[in-house]
């Protein structure tokens, strides 16, 4: 048996081929990710059932939860080449002057001179005509007045003195503890610790401390560093090292977990087992319509949970491990309704939620041109999900266009013509947006409809004309006629195409109703779309092809063939 995704070597070399095995790929990978996979935990310990005391939330509410489900460590992102690759060579007034440093000196007046000169082992700089300057540990700050001073106790008048800070040391620092690549990193003694860290690799975020980093120079504590100081607000602080410091990364230390309604959902560290959760909340910046917190606690054997107001957390603390979810928990007041079409009043109403379509006809005021009988409702939530099963049935074309066996070599060049066609049917068919609309019939029944926010009422004009497109040779509009028709609209526009599928004629009516029915009875401003008739080889692909048409016509209202 010969399979269509196993050409002859000449054919492998066509771009469609290679085109054709990248969809079988994705296709297979789609059809994975829509498999329920079924996970068979360990035998967990028993365990005490969940103490909860989050109250129900009412069926007519709104709970917002958070996306963040395995959320990051804080400040992890911090070391990723940024600091690394910049080196520090900028004026630092507390710089303090050390052996191997190189200044530039310059004289004029009555002894000129000029160039840069190092610090020698002694902590000196040679002038000629002056000598030895002791500047070791001078700050950059007073190198030039030290300088001076020097140079006058030769010169006494008629001297002018300028002396700058040229290039630091080289120097070479160890980094290690709890970062990904601990060992011997060269810079400048003017680099930050940002610098060497991220020489190393960064803080190790699953076993590294952000709050525990120490400058050591031998046995002396150079610095303690807190990088949240400087993540969030900026404070870092800048250290002056020397060959052989010792940056020294400490273990993790208590965490906590935020996330949901946050601007920052990470893990968070601190150096107490426990804090206020508000301490925390500054941290992960809850966003403006967040309103609750709920804490799962685990704490030995006993898993807890708690609920709490965002307004009432003063006395509320988190403990080593525990996960806060951040969340907009509220009744929704008021829901924004869009009127469309023929009619004369506002086109936006403000409306109670929970609201039925009766209360916003109300408030609708129609005009001789409105047709109210026919009132046509479009809501967001139903283009969403026949968006999606529109998707769905396009993969499940693709699988059985790509995957379809052949029992001969001519067959199976027919089925690459076939495959082709049905890719470019699928390409323009994911670019359909549905329409979303609600059917409802007669306006009597509209009005025990309830409303969503963001629904759209459509009010649609009394019309004259029927329209009649699709596989008819004149596609048209058409003055409508008393007792007649979809076959005699047909008629009309020419009559069918020889692609026609006469099977499958749709009457859309203006208040959304659909039928399937040559002989329906035609109002005035209907549509009459007439499906085109699939030939293809395979049963299979011929079905999925006329429902993925016929899918098209009903909730985008535009007909495509193959």
């Amino acid at each position: 048996m010969y399979k269509l995704k196993l050409f002859s070597i000449k054919n492998l070399f066509s771009p469609f081929v290679a085109a054709i095995v990248t969809l079988v790929l994705t296709t297979a990978s789609y059809a994975a990710s829509l498999t329920p996979v079924t996970h068979t935990p360990a035998s967990p310990a028993p365990e005490t059932p969940v103490q909860s005391i989050v109250p129900p939330a009412p069926a007519s509410g709104i709970l917002v939860r958070g996306s963040a489900t395995s959320a990051g460590v804080f400040g992890e992102r911090t070391f990723t080449g940024a600091f690394k690759d910049e080196q520090m060579t900028g004026f630092n007034p507390n710089y303090q002057i050390s052996v191997g440093d190189k200044i530039i000196v310059r004289l004029w007046g009555a002894y000129s001179f000029e160039g840069p000169l190092t610090v020698d082992p002694q902590g000196n700089v040679f002038v000629p005509n002056v000598g030895p300057v002791p500047v070791l540990g001078v700050k950059n700050s007073e190198l030039n007045s030290i300088v001076s001073a020097k140079v006058q106790t030769v010169f006494k008048s008629n001297i002018y003195v300028y002396a700058s800070l040229e290039s630091v040391q080289p120097i070479k620092v160890f980094v290690t503890g709890y970062v990904k690549t601990p060992g011997l990193y060269g810079g400048l003694s003017s680099n930050s610790v940002l610098y060497f860290i991220d020489r190393a690799g960064g803080v190790d975020p699953a076993r590294g401390s952000f709050l525990d980093i120490t400058v050591l120079r031998g046995d002396q504590v150079r610095k303690k560093i807190n990088l949240y100081e400087f993540l969030l607000y900026g404070k870092l602080g800048l250290i002056q090292f020397a060959d052989g410091d010792v940056i020294l990364i400490g273990p993790r230390q208590h965490m906590i977990t935020v996330e949901g309604q946050v601007d920052n959902p990470y893990q968070f560290e601190f150096q107490e087992n426990k804090i206020q959760l508000s301490q925390a909340l500054s941290y992960a910046k809850a966003k403006p319509g967040a309103t609750h917190v709920s804490i799962i606690r685990m704490q030995g054997v006993e898993k807890t949970a708690e609920y709490h107001p965002i307004g009432k957390i003063e006395d509320v603390f988190l403990f080593d491990g525990d996960v806060a979810t951040v969340l907009a928990d509220r009744y929704p007041g008021t829901i924004i309704v869009r009127v469309e079409g023929a009619h004369s009043s506002q086109h936006a109403l403000v409306l109670p939620y929970g609201v039925r379509m009766a209360d916003a006809f109300e408030r609708i005021v129609p005009n001789p041109s409105s047709n109210v009988e026919a009132v046509q409702l479009f809501r967001k939530t139903v283009a969403e999900r026949q968006k999606e099963m529109l998707g769905a049935s396009l993969h499940a074309l693709q699988a059985q266009a790509l995957t379809s066996t052949s029992a001969t070599a001519e067959e199976v060049q027919l089925r690459e013509k076939e495959a082709e066609m049905i890719l470019k049917f699928v390409e323009i068919a994911k670019n359909v947006e549905p329409k979303g609309q609600v059917v409802l019939g007669s306006k009597k029944i509209a009005e025990k409809t309830l409303l969503e926010d963001g629904d759209i009422i459509r009010i649609p004009e009394f019309s004259s004309v029927v329209m009649v497109h699709g596989e008819v040779l004149f596609p048209n509009a058409i003055s409508f006629r008393e007792k007649a028709a979809a076959e005699d609209y047909i008629a009309l526009s020419g009559g069918y195409t020889q692609k026609a599928n006469k099977a499958k004629v749709l009457v859309l009516h203006q208040n959304g109703v659909i039928e399937e029915d040559a002989d329906a009875q035609i109002g005035a401003g209907d549509e009459i779309m007439v499906l085109p008739r699939v030939d293809t080889k395979k049963l299979e692909i011929s079905r999925a092809i006329s429902t993925i048409i016929y899918q098209i016509a009903i909730a985008a209202r535009v007909i495509i063939g193959l």
